[in-house]
């Protein structure tokens, strides 16, 4: 096992609009946010404790019951806003207040201290704009420092392979790791050729980003709920 709880533990996410002060038509942006919100509150409602919800405007939040499917989550937020950016704090710990299912709004507790601690790290690092910086990470309640290290280290360089890409890469990353098919369904899904593709995802390194991504999953999947 890679995490030890004593208390049962719940996944908070908080995400936040990059760069949110110059983005053109903020309010399209945030219609936008909404609807994908609500997307990923209906297709992942099993996972869910309380709703992603917006926030703060530019910021929004849930609570889940399983860490199995949070890179999921995260990668389909990802995929519908793109091209605007967001950045994620991951907390893993207790929740100390009631929870709402139908709004993450109101519940407090270690979990939420961690996904703060993460986003603001983030933010920090961007604004000494360190080499290493990320767009994902993760915290955890508790002493787990060789493992939490560890996964934001895998964090950063996605988000290094993800900067690399061009935007036909990203469509067709995007295509690939929400579908799950082969090439030759996703050439038809985008209206190209097969070799399009494959070019696509060996210049975009698809497969090390997957191959990171599933990593991530299955050690954040051992945390889960009795209740989940």
């Amino acid at each position: 096992m890679y995490f030890h709880f004593i208390d049962r533990p719940y996944i908070a996410v908080i995400g936040d609009i990059m760069a949110s002060r110059i983005i053109g038509r903020r309010n399209d942006v945030q219609q936008k946010l909404k609807q994908v919100l609500e997307t990923v509150n209906a297709e992942y409602a099993a996972d869910i404790a309380s709703n992603f919800t917006i926030t703060l405007g530019d910021e929004f939040q849930g609570l889940l019951i399983s860490g199995a499917r949070v890179m999921d989550i995260v990668t389909d937020i990802e995929r519908m806003m793109a091209p605007v950016g967001i950045r994620f704090g991951i907390g893993i710990g207790a929740i100390t207040t009631d929870i709402q299912r139908d709004r993450a709004i109101g519940a407090d507790g270690p979990g939420y201290y961690m996904a703060r601690k993460a986003i603001d790290f983030l933010k920090s690092n961007e604004k000494k704009r360190q080499a290493a910086t990320a767009d994902i990470r993760l915290e955890v309640q508790g002493d787990h420092p060789e493992t939490v290290s560890l996964i934001n280290t895998v964090l950063s360089l996605m988000t290094a392979i993800k900067e690399s890409w061009s935007d036909r890469q990203r469509e067709v990353i995007f295509d690939m790791l929400k579908n799950r098919d082969n090439q030759t369904d996703a050439a038809d899904r985008l209206g190209v050729r097969q070799p399009t593709i494959h070019k696509s995802l060996s210049r975009g390194y698809y497969y090390s980003y997957k191959g990171a991504l599933d990593a991530v999953n299955e050690v954040l999947g051992e945390i889960r709920r009795d209740d989940a």
